[in-house]
């Protein structure tokens, strides 16, 4: 087991559900960056989301692709990302997720970016723009380094093809509740505990659903039907808030914190 499989067995094995926690590698510099792990692992962050900056990324609203540019503005690049995650190592083994797009690994090149992320002490990549059809490659070379490949479903993922991607999987799969891209929202999504029911009808590993969860009362809904809750563009919008300020790590980190108590057994 990897770092996600290990925390998903404990998880289970307690009885509690888990809290993945996307912010930008670099915003707004890769020093809060690793600041912020430490803090979201001491709180109960059970799963680190790192978004590698790149310059169109479509999948992101317009808070995450603002993060984006203050990581490209602020010198991020993809080795320094995983430089910060081997700093990070030393201190923490939180597991850590890249949410990337295709055209990183491409540039780099698919096998030498994932063996250096796994060097580095990634556990696992969310490519957002690779579909699963073109992935043989990349699955394998995936295994070989133990990393896990996690995929996407959302909501308007047909059941036959919803069997296809999850086979795939590892690690967790990611339900994205909304159509669209990330962003905050009022209220969750009605669809949740039915689509989480048609995954689980095609596979037994976690669930982690995203995408519009803003608060610990949405979390806790959320939660309800699945093994975990991603929430993204909330912290997001917070590291944006406090920025540079000397509060930055401590205010983000009390949001978070409220997050984590809000899955705890009650």
């Amino acid at each position: 087991m990897n770092r996600i499989e290990q925390r998903f067995s404990t998880l289970r094995a307690e009885g509690r559900k888990g809290l993945v926690i996307y912010i930008g590698a670099g915003d707004p510099n890769l020093e809060a960056t690793h600041r912020l792990a430490l803090e979201f692992d001491r709180v109960g962050v059970d799963v680190l989301e790192l978004g590698v900056p790149f310059s169109d990324p479509l999948a992101d609203g317009i808070v995450n692709q603002l993060a984006a540019q203050r990581g490209l503005e602020s010198g991020t690049t993809p080795p320094r990302v995983l430089d910060t995650i081997a700093a990070i190592r030393r201190e923490s083994q939180i597991p850590i997720v890249l949410y990337i797009y295709f055209n990183l690994l491409h540039r780099v090149g698919v096998a030498e970016f994932i063996q250096a992320a796994a060097k580095a002490g990634v556990d696992g990549l969310l490519v957002l723009d690779l579909p699963p059809e073109e992935a043989d490659g990349y699955e394998g070379l995936m295994k070989a380094a133990e990393l896990c490949a996690i995929w996407l479903v959302a909501p308007t993922t047909p059941e036959d093809r919803v069997a296809k991607i999850v086979r795939r999987a590892t690690g967790f799969v990611y339900y994205v509740s909304r159509e669209g891209v990330t962003g905050m929202q009022q209220t969750v999504s009605r669809s949740i505990g039915a689509m989480t029911d048609v995954i689980r009808r095609h596979t037994p590993i976690p669930i982690a659903v995203g995408f519009g969860i803003s608060n610990a009362d949405q979390a806790r809904q959320v939660a309800e039907s699945a093994e975990a809750i991603v929430v993204g563009s909330a912290v997001v919008n917070r590291i944006a808030e406090f920025g540079r300020s000397p509060e930055l790590v401590a205010k983000v980190g009390g949001f978070v914190r409220e997050l984590a108590e809000a899955l705890k057994p009650r």
